[in-house]
């Protein structure tokens, strides 16, 4: 039976004729697809510069790019583009060197590794928590988007280089956000590559930044390896860097698959591509999970019934609710009497450990729902190499295919009253109701995030060990903006005020 073959709705003219419509802004292609998606439905294309460009939002055509015709599709010029700034690491490679770079950087991961960072992770959030204490101040205002930075950075500083937060580790900081403010404008010029030495003020801020980021994770790697051969039984600390300089590679072939043994010498990873990882997870483990929880307190702080919730979970499991100011030291634990004359009830905790994070369902379904609705990873894109078909649509060769999360979590097909925050989408059988791809915060195929693991648990478990100590109140007059660069930041702080539980 021949396949009917249905043309691709499309705009009418070049996406440049469009530039003063409300849907097109540089820098924020979300107008764009939003656009695309209530206009055209779940497939459209546009072309620029000739290029054609297609925009998806099914599920099923989704899974076909990232997992079915995986082979016919490579990284997009975007991601490509990043290569400059993370050379060829994990987010930035295609096989077989992602392949095998892959295999090398997978232990890290695994959950027996990831397990030994629950109680780093716990310490550093409850760390964190007691210095947004400050003087006598009762309820203290800060900015919940760069605390989560903060937060997030030492929790990698303590993952990836078993170390504080130096001023080396702040260095990296610093350029990664410089680097990150110059994002659109190192994504929109053509032929960048060959334009990085012309003395052009964003492009001389971008080789400055890049320069200092190199020489500083160079000289922390070069550190490490000093270090190793001075005191050769301390070369395995537990973190990402120790298990990179110890790694070798194994014997593949062509595609990157692994071969028998053989008598040569182990190769270990050079000294650039361990920057290269270095970079790409430092960028990945940070910013992602830094974001998602700017985004989780928001969102907290605007649904009561959601806070109560979460709050009555993390006192069921870690703690008991006791009326500390009325009881006796010694005395049995009896609840307060009701009525107004009643004393404040206070929880008291412990923190939270490995084995109470398979316990923190509803802890983890905020997450999620907070995810969905503003996922750190906002869009993703392939470019079709030998042609392609999707559904009753041919992809043709060269075209860039481009998918959201962002869309594709807030379309009503799939997540009734999309705009609602409702954690209760992410009980079981509510995720197992939805097909495959309608979430997908971390990716999917062989691509998928190698870190998606840890970035649950970190989350999960920060936020159990904040939210034991504080509730938060927006100070904001209107919701944040959130600003779709490498990841979904929000554009300006998120002030919140604290009150003790």
């Amino acid at each position: 039976m021949q396949r009917i073959v249905k043309p691709i709705p499309s705009l009418r003219l070049s996406l440049p004729f469009y530039l003063f419509r409300r849907w097109v802004r540089f820098g924020d292609p979300i107008r764009l697809f939003q656009h695309l998606h209530k206009t055209y439905g779940n497939i459209a294309s546009y072309n620029v510069m000739g290029r054609p460009i297609i925009f998806i939002n099914d599920p099923r055509y989704i899974e076909n790019v990232l997992i079915h015709d995986a082979h016919r599709y490579v990284k997009e010029r975007t991601v490509r583009r990043m290569k400059i700034l993370l050379g060829e690491g994990l987010i930035t490679s295609e096989d077989p060197l992602h392949i095998r770079q892959r295999r090398i950087v997978a232990p890290a991961f695994h959950r027996q590794r990831i397990a030994a960072y629950a109680d780093q992770i716990v310490a550093i959030a409850a760390h964190h928590r007691d210095q947004w204490q400050t003087g006598q101040t009762p309820n203290p205002v800060i900015d919940i988007a760069a605390a989560s930075m903060a937060l997030s950075l030492e929790i990698v500083a303590r993952t990836l280089f078993n170390t504080e937060v130096t001023p080396d580790i702040r260095a990296i900081n610093d350029e990664v956000n410089t680097i990150m403010g110059l994002y659109n404008y190192i994504v929109a010029i053509p032929r960048l590559e060959e334009l990085l030495h012309l003395p052009i003020p964003p492009l001389v801020k971008f080789r400055r930044s890049k320069a200092h980021l190199d020489s500083v994770v160079s000289r922390l790697i070069a550190e490490r390896r000093a270090e190793i051969a001075a005191h050769p039984g301390s070369a395995d600390k537990g973190d990402l860097l120790s298990m990179l300089l110890a790694s070798t590679y194994e014997p593949v072939d062509a595609g990157g698959f692994p071969l028998p043994p053989t008598d040569k010498p182990a190769e270990h990873m050079s000294d650039a591509q361990i920057r290269d990882e270095v970079l790409t997870i430092f960028l990945a483990g940070y910013e992602t999970v830094a974001n998602a929880l700017s985004w989780a307190w928001y969102l907290i702080s605007q649904h009561p019934e959601v806070e109560a919730k979460l709050h009555s979970e993390l006192d069921a499991i870690l703690g008991t609710t006791k009326d500390v100011s009325s009881r006796p030291e010694g005395a049995p634990f009896a609840p307060a009497a009701e009525g107004p004359a009643s004393l404040p009830l206070h929880p008291t905790h412990r923190l939270p450990t490995l084995a109470d994070y398979p316990n923190l369902k509803y802890t983890e379904q905020v997450f999620a729902e907070s995810m969905r609705l503003y996922p750190p990873a906002w869009a993703m894109g392939r470019m079709c190499t030998t042609g392609a078909s999707l559904g009753e649509f041919n992809i043709p060769p060269g075209a860039y295919v481009f998918f959201s999360q962002y869309i594709m979590s807030r379309t009503a097909e799939f997540f009734p009253d999309p705009l609602r925050f409702d954690p209760e989408r992410f009980t079981p059988e509510a995720k197992a109701a939805r097909p495959r791809f309608t979430y997908f915060p971390f990716g999917g195929g062989s691509r998928q995030c190698i870190g998606e693991s840890f970035a649950w648990m970190e989350g999960v478990l920060s936020i159990a060990t904040i939210a034991q100590r504080w509730r938060m109140t927006y100070l904001g007059r209107k919701p944040p903006t959130p600003q779709p660069k490498i990841t979904l930041r929000p554009r300006n702080p998120i002030r919140m005020r604290l009150t003790p539980r």
